[in-house]
């Protein structure tokens, strides 16, 4: 088991770490063959997984997959930022969110179709397939783009960005599994602050940083970190949540909990094709602040109606709520990270919303994992006062080992499960109550600090709300004159 986390964690690992270095990367010797080169590098890694005999291989191939990532994902976002016109670019980049957003739920169900039909192997033959597809589109469609520059790559602003990364993402991943005060996790943690503190005070003497950590006091930028941040997370914390409720409480397969999110994954991708038309009519501060609403509103809806016996239905409407919340926040807090940053720093913009939605994920898993834990451990004492001690022990650790310790419970098997689905439905709903109060405090600050009020005005031409303000004063300056 422990082995397997580490599969999956060091290809997040490696993938938070090197997203910013790389997208500068992009930026500065082509985003086209940084495009390639990742491309290769996640394709020959996937095949390598497919084929590893050992652990080793497979923790090595994990961990090029991620670099590769890291080198894609930055570019696919930088390019259409750099290329499409103003007028384009807000439709493009909900296209690319939704894509970003829905493609996950859609991979999770594709990877239990392939683990149902042939074996795990089979997961890592599928991202060689679609490696190279995208490399004939990418040599066909793609035109290169890089940016001058004059000044010497920040290697050390680089380096300083990949260990806060790693110290940083370790914690997030080690605590739940370590514990929060072991040695090993708060060291991780004390590394990774000293690296984001040294990186902050490099980038800040730097003429031509990595990152210019200035930006952030730029409400859009701000706004748009702290929401992807924030929606990441949530959405994350939700996933950890559901799939437990899904095979432990409603008894289903893998490949049905994933064809169940889908709901939810299509009216998020229609949702974020759709913002970019929300945020010309009403603004994108008002089109943040609506998906959020709708967000908490669905988490609220999920802790109210949720049962071991209300089933899938009662908890749909919730997960809609959440689908189209999503969608409504992901494109306009996306548009305002890259719109912070010039064309020719698209890589590092993008980059940048990489790395928030990465660290927004482990951050979600890690606490609203922590609470439905929490909430299930500290339902379910009371509810094993039959159950055998051996069996009872068992059964705290998680609603997983309870239904495994029922088999040996004898007479108290079905008082074991019912008190295990129970207990777990107790945790969903603190873990669901703690994420709404997140979003609650999320809308408050987008209310008041989110990015600059975009609508469409006369003739198509983009309008901010100052703008209004400083016509309707020029113009009562003038009635005062005459």
């Amino acid at each position: 088991q422990a082995e397997v986390l580490w599969f999956i964690n060091i290809y997040t690992i490696s993938l938070a770490a090197l997203l910013l270095p790389l997208g500068a990367m992009g930026d500065r010797w082509g985003r086209r063959p940084v495009l390639l080169a990742g491309l290769l590098v996640f394709g020959t890694a996937s095949a390598a997984a497919g084929l590893a005999t050992s652990s080793e291989i497979m923790l090595a191939a994990r961990f090029l997959s991620g670099a590769g990532a890291a080198m894609i994902m930055p570019v696919t976002l930088a390019v259409i930022t750099s290329i499409f016109p103003d007028e384009e670019r807000s439709k493009a980049i909900g296209v690319w969110t939704g894509v970003a957003g829905g493609g996950g739920i859609l991979g999770m169900y594709l990877s239990a179709v392939l683990v149902d039909l042939a074996s795990w192997r089979w997961l890592f033959v599928l991202p060689v397939v679609l490696v190279v597809a995208a490399v004939v589109i990418a040599l066909r469609s793609i035109p290169n783009s890089r940016a001058a520059s004059e000044h010497r790559f920040d290697a050390v602003g680089s380096l300083s960005s990949v260990v806060a990364a790693v110290g940083l993402v370790l914690f997030l991943h080690e605590g739940p599994a370590r514990g929060w005060t072991a040695p090993a996790t708060l060291l991780s943690l004390l590394v990774g602050v000293i690296a984001a503190v040294g990186f902050v005070a490099w980038e800040l003497r730097r003429q031509a940083p990595l990152l210019d950590v200035r930006l952030f006091s730029e409400r859009g930028l701000a706004s748009g970190s702290v929401s992807l941040l924030t929606v990441f997370g949530v959405q994350a914390g939700i996933f950890v949540v559901l799939f437990p409720y899904f095979q432990a409480v409603l008894g289903w397969s893998g490949l049905r909990s994933t064809l169940a999110l889908m709901p939810m994954a299509l009216l998020m991708m229609s949702a974020s094709g759709l913002a970019p038309q929300a945020a010309a009519r009403i603004g994108s501060r008002t089109t943040m602040a609506s998906g959020i609403l709708l967000g908490g509103a669905g988490l609220v809806l999920m802790a109210t109606f949720v049962s071991v016996d209300g089933g899938y239905l009662s908890i749909l409407p919730g997960m809609l709520a959440m689908g189209l919340g999503m969608g409504l926040t992901m494109t306009p807090s996306t548009e305002a990270i890259t719109t912070a940053l010039p064309r020719e720093r698209q890589g590092v913009a993008s980059a940048l919303n990489d790395v928030t939605r990465e660290f927004g994920t482990a951050l979600g898993v890690a606490l609203l994992g922590a609470v439905l834990t929490s909430g299930y451990r500290g339902a379910i004492d009371s509810r094993l006062d039959k159950v055998p001690g051996d069996a009872a022990d068992t059964a705290r650790e998680g609603v997983a080992n309870a239904l495994a310790a029922a088999d040996g419970a004898g007479p108290q098997e079905q008082t074991l499960i019912r008190a295990a689905q129970e207990s777990f439905v107790d945790g969903w709903q603190q873990a669901m109550w703690a994420g709404a109060a997140v979003m609650a405090i999320l809308f408050v600050y987008v209310l008041a600090r989110g990015p600059q009020q975009r609508t469409q005005g006369g003739g198509g031409k983009s309008r901010d709300s100052n703008d209004v303000v400083a016509d309707l004063r020029r113009l009562t300056e003038g009635n005062t004159s005459r």
